[in-house]
């Protein structure tokens, strides 16, 4: 016997009971976002890599060590299986020109991989749903998806989600800063390990994120961005706090938030929880206005986030939240050779009526069938014998509330269920 072939460790299947709660959760996220004027827009989950080490940053842990590249055999271009979304979600804005028409408001879920190590809630192939907002400079914007994001969480009734907060400001504000850090950071060169003596002079702001406890207390004395933020930019941090206080929403500033990618400008937020453990942060963005530029594009500010679907699901588990699942209405049980003629006409009509309706298939007892209705998770069950066939009706039993079954015909089928 041939050897099975398994999954790739770190990229799961997610099977038709667990799938129901992925449907449940992506209908309400959606309809959320539509709420707000948001459009979806599908980009491919291939891209040219060059994409990814011009938007992300060459020196970013992303595309030293995480990114799926490989050569096209066609070809030989460099493609990478994305790692994120914004940069797709851009190179496709560019490509079709829609910002020709003015702003725009666009959603996008779906895979993004990365060659990590596997454990809860960090996966090799993981699942986001990522906004952008293109062509709006103002902190009006920055603020309004954090409400958008407040009014999901209360959708799905989470709670125990906190919100950070942080100022990265312009370019010159972060250079002036880069520059005192590097010259800090050297003065404790003895401090600072392997991984901190990498990025010292390629990405030095990750290093203010270490989990080494040896470097904590360094790391907390050394030169705070804020301090380096231009006026402009702390006026425009300012009147987005005033927009989220408004709006109700808590929060905290978190002065060493500094996110993962090296696009980010002015506001950075997250959204974490402690009920995760190290995977805590289930939601991340911020405002990115120099990327749509050093894509090619003609300079236009932007904003966004991406949230991971597998974390929010984990949480919804860890705090026993039900989704709302959609249920089978209507099992279909036949037996007889005019009952089964008769049941393709009675589902037919069942579903044109807006019902969903699972028929069986193949010979069993009607005794069978019941106990297979039964575990469908069905309202009700329909049954036709060949004498309910002659008749033109059907049996309609409940299976989910108390009531006694009944002969009706197919239409008042219908409009008893309904």
């Amino acid at each position: 016997m041939a050897k099975t072939i398994q999954a790739i460790k770190g990229m799961n299947d997610i099977l038709p009971g667990e799938s129901a709660r992925w449907e449940s959760f992506e209908a309400i996220v959606r309809e959320v976002f539509a709420a707000y004027g948001y459009r979806n827009i599908r980009m491919p989950i291939v891209e040219q890599t060059d994409l990814f080490v011009r938007s992300i940053g060459e020196v970013t842990d992303i595309v030293e060590k995480e990114m799926y590249t490989f050569i096209d055999r066609l070809n030989g271009d460099s493609l990478t299986l994305r790692p994120e979304g914004t940069a797709s979600c851009l190179r496709a804005v560019l490509e079709h020109n829609l910002l020709y028409d003015g702003p725009q408001r666009v959603w996008y879920s779906g895979p993004m991989f990365r060659h990590e190590r596997p454990q809860k809630g960090r996966y090799r192939q993981f699942h986001q749903f990522g906004v952008e907002a293109l062509g709006l400079a103002g902190p009006d914007v920055d603020a309004e998806q954090l409400v958008m994001l407040s009014d999901l969480w209360k959708k799905l009734g989470l709670t125990n989600v906190a919100l950070e907060i942080n100022t990265l400001g312009d370019t010159e504000s972060r250079a002036a800063h880069r520059a005192s850090l590097i010259s800090y950071l050297e003065s404790h060169a003895e401090l600072l390990d392997e991984e901190a003596k990498r990025r010292l002079h390629t990405n030095p702001l990750r290093i203010l994120d270490t989990k080494n406890p040896s470097m904590q207390a360094m790391v907390d004395a050394a030169p705070k961005l804020i301090d380096f933020v231009s006026e402009d930019s702390l006026k425009h941090f300012e009147k987005f706090q005033s927009y989220i206080r408004q709006a109700g929403i808590d929060y905290q500033i978190n002065s060493r938030l500094v996110r993962g990618l090296d696009y980010y400008n002015r506001t950075v937020f997250e959204w974490t929880t402690t009920q995760l453990g190290s995977q805590g942060t289930i939601c991340g963005g911020g405002r990115y206005d120099g990327l749509i530029e050093q894509m090619g594009g003609k300079p236009a500010p932007a904003c966004g986030f991406g949230m991971g679907i597998e974390r929010i699901l984990l949480l919804l588990e860890a705090q026993e939240i039900a989704l709302p699942l959609q249920t089978l209405d209507i099992y279909l049980a036949q037996q007889g050779e005019q009952a089964a003629a008769f049941a393709w006409q009675v589902a037919s009509q069942l579903r044109q009526a807006g019902f969903s309706v699972q028929q069986h298939m193949g010979e069993a007892s009607f005794k069978s069938q019941m106990k297979k209705a039964d575990q469908s998770g069905a309202r009700f069950a329909v049954i036709i014998g060949d004498d309910e066939a002659s008749a033109q009706q059907v049996t309609l039993k409940p299976l989910r509330q108390a009531g006694e079954q009944q002969r009706l015909s197919v239409s008042d089928v219908i409009t008893t269920i309904k």
